[in-house]
């Protein structure tokens, strides 16, 4: 199962860690771990490349941690659609994929 943190700090979403593989299909045919990997990549690209935010990234097999660094206001809005779109998708693959919140 593919496990979701999102990290809040001051009320502010700052980051999240995605981890696990969701287990829904072999590899290349697992739409839910391609559905949570394009949207984290999309997020971290945006936020990094295009808006120009700071962040602590680390990518590796089957773990993405990306934390904010720097404050941006623009910067939560994207991770708020991020985990709008986790959290749907935990809807309705609640067997594979799983999403909460924790304050730092």
């Amino acid at each position: 199962m593919t496990k979701v943190v999102f990290y809040e700090a001051d009320e502010k979403l700052i980051g999240f860690l995605i981890t696990d593989h969701s287990g829904y299909d072999d590899e290349g045919y697992d739409i839910v771990c391609a559905s949570v990997s394009s949207a984290a990549y999309l997020t971290a690209n945006t936020l990094t490349e295009i808006v120009g935010a700071k962040a602590d990234i680390e990518v590796r097999e089957a773990y993405f941690r990306f934390i904010l660094t720097d404050k941006f206001l623009e910067a939560e809005s994207h991770l708020k659609g991020l985990k709008l779109h986790l959290e749907s998708l935990a809807g309705d693959y609640s067997e594979y994929i799983s999403c909460k919140t924790e304050t730092v």
